[in-house]
């Protein structure tokens, strides 16, 4: 694996992103085949950048790192976000998004590095990012409630905000319009729901961008305090006939007392409750995205007393497409349950980083293992 890697990446242009690092303590994170730095990054002072901030950078020699191109862009102005696309092979795949705080700030970027040698024969393209940010979901069952789809969202993809759904003539099922908090969280959705929602649900839905937002004259409901219920699994998606009113969508018994009972946990004591990233509607404040699933876990076990979970990651094999493998075993400290499992990550900058990707993956794994068994008594 070592003598592959070494014929296809330049491993003096990896030791001085490592030298960097070091030497700036920059933290990237390695996620869903691209590296990502700050948004926001720790230094950040000043609210969260609004439309028009991001720029589109094409033209990127593979073998050029954040070492270069972070200082590069930084030199315009402070960075709110910078992501750098990868490879399975550690190669870039020449292009990145950098986001600034301010729409001034970005057509600065573009003004001054648009064209800009970064080595020779290599000119770097820069323009505006579109920063979509709205999926339509089609084919959807009939019997589909927005407030239960908002919920499996929420577990399926990270940023989303808030849905919308459409039904009448000329609409196969139900169309839901998906808000999310940024173009990056709707294209790395796009990318898996349509297989996610196949695998879990035996759904076949599409999913396309929606270029055109219309607001909803009603409020959209905020994100769940609750960790998800399920959509119904249907084999075929149900037609909506006139003749024949949607049925009600089953609810499941409480998430909580079923999760004590599939880790082998004690009663959930009264009053338990999941701390929410949303906040009520009457604050009228924006939603804040989900935590991550390893946070998630944590509260969960914290708020139905089973103590919490411990990870066992061990590195198993390197993929020839470049993804690392990974053994892992789960163990919570006040039940008997333990979850193992293996996991695909790609590698990232750093074996900290790697290591905590890994965990991120298992404690995802774990909670969507919870779900497919709609935790059942």
């Amino acid at each position: 694996m070592i003598t592959k890697q070494s014929q296809v990446l330049n491993l003096e242009r990896v030791q001085a992103l490592d030298t960097w690092l070091r030497t700036t303590n920059a933290k990237l994170t390695q996620v869903n085949g691209q590296r990502k730095y700050g948004g926001p990054p720790q230094v950040w002072d000043g609210p969260a950048p609004g439309a028009r901030c991001e720029v589109f950078i094409s033209q990127i020699p593979r073998d050029t790192y954040e070492d270069l191109l972070i200082p590069l862009f930084s030199s315009v102005g402070p960075l709110w976000e910078f992501r750098l696309m990868m490879n399975f092979s550690g190669q870039n795949r020449g292009f990145a998004y950098c986001k600034y705080g301010s729409p001034e700030v970005a057509n600065e970027a573009i003004r001054l590095l648009h064209g800009y040698m970064i080595e020779p024969t290599f000119r770097l393209n820069v323009r505006r990012s579109t920063e979509k940010r709205h999926l339509c979901i089609g084919e959807l069952p009939a019997t589909t409630k927005q407030e239960d789809l908002l919920k499996v969202l929420c577990v399926l993809a990270d940023g989303v905000e808030r849905v919308s759904l459409k039904a009448g003539p000329g609409i196969d099922g139900v169309s839901a319009m998906v808000a999310f908090s940024s173009h990056h969280a709707a294209s790395m959705a796009k990318k898996m729901l349509v297989e996610a929602f196949k695998k879990r649900f035996s759904l076949n839905v599409s999913i396309k961008w929606q270029s055109t937002v219309r607001p909803s004259p009603d409020e959209p409901p905020s994100l769940p305090k609750r960790p998800p219920s399920l959509l119904p699994a249907p084999q075929k998606p149900p037609r909506h006939t006139p003749s024949a009113p949607p049925t009600r969508m089953a609810r499941p018994p409480s998430f909580l007392q079923a999760f004590c009972r599939a880790v082998g946990g004690p009663v959930v004591p009264q009053h338990s409750a999941l701390p929410s990233s949303s906040r009520s509607p009457s604050q009228g404040r924006p939603v804040s995205p989900p935590p991550s699933p390893v946070t998630f876990l944590h509260e969960l076990c914290k708020a139905t007393a089973v103590g919490q979970p411990l990870y066992k990651t061990y590195y198993s094999h390197a993929g020839r497409d470049g993804f690392l493998f990974f053994n892992y075993k789960v163990h919570f400290t006040g039940a008997p349950a333990t979850f193992e499992g293996r996991v695909m990550i790609l590698p990232g900058p750093s074996v900290t980083s790697t290591l905590e990707e890994a965990q991120r993956a298992a404690a995802q794994q774990v909670l969507q293992r919870l779900s497919n068994n709609q935790l059942a008594p």
